[in-house]
């Protein structure tokens, strides 16, 4: 594995305005690193701001404060545009919820994806797949698909355009146990054969403890930097 840093982030805040007029602090991590081909798991209970770090890292949401270098470039310098086109490029993000699009098939929905970094790549789309086991289904509907055929469809998503880091927020928290096992597993390996730092957000021990490298969100922040987060 490389010793180059795909993912630092230092001193990064988030809060947000409560209804009393107060603000909460929702993340507050001092210092966090993910090397090249690199795979960890965050833990962190419900409303700790799992998500809203993610968000951000991702660069879906800007931070109040702090740097998040993602693939050489900090992004939360970058601008909204920017941060679009930067994630499309070096990011794959794998939901709890899918998010595919209704009306496009299982290949459609992977190839847009790399449309969005402005270089179709049907053929990789095609590829990943038929990796993922899904060649024969390649024209099927999300609702043709049976939910663990819908996960597939996600990671070969997050990786069309073979990003340095994936990301994955609570990604087996709508699977049954056994189908659980599996997209974790397809995670993994997916990323180990592309080469991508992969981190994985989850309150689920059985998930967590599977990796040697685990992070705790509360270690990370300060005690005062509870919240309202996902």
């Amino acid at each position: 594995m490389s010793t180059a840093n795909v993912l630092v982030l230092r001193g990064v805040r988030k809060g947000f305005a409560s209804p009393d007029g107060g603000r909460v602090e929702v993340v507050d991590v001092e210092a966090l690193e993910l090397a090249a081909g690199e795979q960890a798991a965050l833990r962190g209970s419900s409303g700790t701001g799992k998500t809203t770090l993610l968000h951000m890292i991702a660069g879906l949401v800007r931070p109040d404060a702090g740097s998040i270098w993602v693939a050489g470039h900090d992004i939360a310098r970058l601008s909204e545009v920017e941060r679009d086109a930067w994630r499309a490029r070096h990011i794959g993000y794998v939901f709890q919820s899918f998010h595919l699009l209704q009306a496009f098939t299982a290949l459609e929905n992977v190839a847009l994806a790399s449309m969005f970094a402005g270089r179709a790549q049907v053929e990789r789309a095609r590829e990943l797949l038929e990796r993922v086991g899904l060649g024969a289904r390649l024209e099927y509907l999300p609702r043709k698909l049976s939910i663990g055929q819908q996960q597939r469809v996600a990671v070969a998503r997050a990786l069309v355009n073979r990003p340095s880091l994936v990301l994955a927020d609570e990604p087996t928290g709508n699977l049954d146990r056994s189908n659980a096992d599996a997209a974790l597993a397809l995670i993994r390996e997916a990323c180990r054969e592309s080469g991508a730092a992969l981190l994985v957000v989850s309150h689920d021990e059985r998930i967590v403890e599977r990796f040697e490298r685990v992070l705790d969100l509360g270690h990370l922040a300060r005690p005062s930097a509870g919240g309202v987060g996902a």
